[in-house]
This record gives structure tokens, sequence and C-alpha cells, in this order.
């Protein structure tokens, strides 16, 4: 058998290897500060997400990525949407201006809407669905990663500024940096499956 697991032939070693890398997978932000994370492997991670199950073949997701002084122009961008939302107060706001910087790339995942409300939901689901794949890629090529929620999920700067179109809405926003020292996994609580047999 020849496919994309080379070697890997046994089903259980193809297991054992994709929940090995789920499992590896963290929250983090332990990253080296000085190590850009180039345009070229944040591509190639956008595309793992566009694999991700997309219902009628919407092809929702949308993408921005900000390094060097772009980071800031972001977060000042949102502090203006957020002013003008009148979300938060001034030292939230200013917080917001500053957060960006603290990794060395910041990738804006986007989801369009759709007219058909069970639709609107389930382009929600495929970018989320994409976003994970993504992070998994992360992980395998030694990056850290952070999904966090934006301040406002459709603020029209930002969205201006990230190229997408006014109705969309902000799904994450993912901190991004080589990864300089392992987090710890947290415990996971026992998990509770219903077995219907009949």
């Amino acid at each position: 058998m020849t496919d994309a697991f080379g070697a890997m032939e046994d089903g259980d070693a193809r297991y054992e290897w994709f929940a090995h890398l789920v499992r590896r997978r963290r929250t983090s932000m332990f990253v080296d500060p000085d190590r850009e994370v180039d345009a070229a492997t944040v591509q190639e991670l956008c595309g793992l997400a566009t694999w991700a199950p997309n219902h009628k073949r919407t092809w929702p997701w949308a993408f921005a990525y900000f390094t060097g002084p772009g980071r800031a122009r972001l977060g000042e961008t949102m502090a203006a949407d957020m002013v003008d939302a009148d979300f938060g107060d001034d030292t939230k706001r200013e917080k917001t201006r500053r957060k960006y910087l603290r990794t060395p790339g910041i990738l804006v995942v986007g989801c369009e809407p759709h007219d058909n409300p069970m639709l609107h939901q389930e382009n929600r689901d495929a970018v989320a669905a994409g976003i994970q794949n993504l992070l998994l890629g992360a992980t395998a090529l030694g990056l850290a990663s952070f999904w966090s929620t934006p301040a406002l999920t459709s603020p029209p700067r930002v969205l201006d500024l990230c190229g997408f179109a006014r109705h969309d809405r902000i799904v994450g926003i993912i901190y991004l940096g080589w990864e300089d020292r392992l987090c710890e996994a947290p415990e996971r609580p026992p998990l509770p499956i219903t077995l219907v047999t009949g």
C-alpha cells in the first residue's frame, strides 16, 4: 500500500501516530519571540483548513496573516472598532492594542455568512473544523498555537483590514510562533458515552 503515510501501512500504527499528534496539540504561547513564521508556512496550514468537512461546498473560510508592525496595526484597528461599538473599557482596549504582539504571527480566520439559516451555522462549523486541521498541522511542524475569540465577531474596520467582506464573521484569531518549551497537558474529565444497541 502506498499513500501519504508512506511506510506506515499498519492501521494501528497510523492511528497511534494521529492520536499522539492530537494529544500533543496545546493552547500555548510559549514561543521564540524572535523567530518569524513565514507566510509560505501559514499558506500551507490554511490549505489544510480547507480540507475540513463543508456541507454544500460553500467554501466559507477567509484568512489574513499579520506579522511585524502589522500585528500592532491589527490591535489598533480592533481597539477602534471596540470604541465605535462601545465595547469594553479603556483598560480592555489598551490591552487589545498590545496583545497581538505576543507571538510573531497572528492569523485571523473569517467565515462567510449564508442566507439559509442552517447553512449559516454549518459554515461556521466548517471553519471551526478547518481551524482544528490548521492547529494540528501547526503542532506537527513544531509551532505553538493559541485559538483566541475576538472581542467583536464582526468588527467592520478589522474586516476591511483583513480584506474580508463586510458581512463576514471572525471565528478565531490564532497566535502562532515556533515552540520554545513544552506546555503541560491538563487532565481531561471522564468521558460519558451513551451506547444504544437496540
